[in-house]
């Protein structure tokens, strides 16, 4: 049965939470708007504690955000483990994912996983490079799913009272298709997904654009996860 309560007003992480129009704008995948949100998650070493918060952009991109905020706020401490885990709207620019690998190479106790509902200008090699280096040097960056939408949902979104559960219901195909360009970009793959904006009637729309070289290097159930994809089958 649903609860007839929103977050608890005991809640520490309370006033930190997001206002539910503010995560459907930000994380559906279909929105291209030019703002970025970060929901993230922080771990030291044995604690079951995590601490929650949320950002956005300012003059400077939500990852410089946090970093600044981070090396800051508290001593760090190289003997205690740190495990972050971000909630992305746009995965980092090619300049974000330098900055990121560089405040991780002075903290090698802390491991970052990131969550990106959307690819930040995928199209453009450099940040398709420092998505590769990323990954490259230890960070895990997977796209968003249901499971992590319902996830951010329950834990920084001020969701209305018996809401606990009505995350915005995005449409699947936008997240495989994410995460097919995804293994195109680990793959260091051409893309193959296409993002365009018909402007008069604000749809965002997709072109599916496979090559030899995206069958043979894509594993077969990836492509077919689209629903789009018939897999040519050899017989011996």
């Amino acid at each position: 049965m649903a609860s007839d309560k929103g977050p608890s007003t005991g809640d520490p992480t309370l006033r930190r939470r997001i206002e539910p129009w503010e995560f459907e704008v930000f994380f559906d995948p279909r929105e291209l708007r030019k703002e970025a949100c970060l929901l993230y998650e922080i771990q030291w070493g044995t604690s079951h504690k995590i601490w929650r918060n949320s950002g956005k952009n300012t003059t400077k991109h939500v990852e410089l955000n946090f970093i600044e905020k981070f090396t800051s706020e508290r001593p760090f401490c190289s003997s205690v483990s740190c495990s972050i885990i971000w909630f992305l709207s746009w995965s980092p620019c090619w300049e974000c994912s330098k900055a990121i690998r560089e405040f991780l190479s002075q903290r090698p106790t802390v491991t970052l996983v990131i969550f990106v509902s959307r690819l930040f200008q995928h199209m453009d090699q450099q940040n398709r490079q420092g998505l590769r280096d990323l990954i490259n040097s230890g960070v895990t960056i997977q796209i968003m799913r249901a499971s992590e939408y319902d996830h951010c949902w329950r834990n920084f979104v001020s969701y209305p009272p018996g809401k606990e559960a009505h995350w915005p219901r995005y449409p699947p195909l936008w997240m495989k298709l994410y995460a097919l360009e995804l293994h195109c970009i680990i793959l260091n793959l051409p893309p193959c997904v296409m993002i365009s904006r018909r402007c008069q009637k604000q749809l965002t729309l997709f072109t599916l654009i496979l090559k030899k070289c995206h069958y043979q290097m894509i594993p077969a159930h990836i492509l077919l996860a689209t629903g789009l994809i018939q897999v040519p089958v050899t017989w011996r």
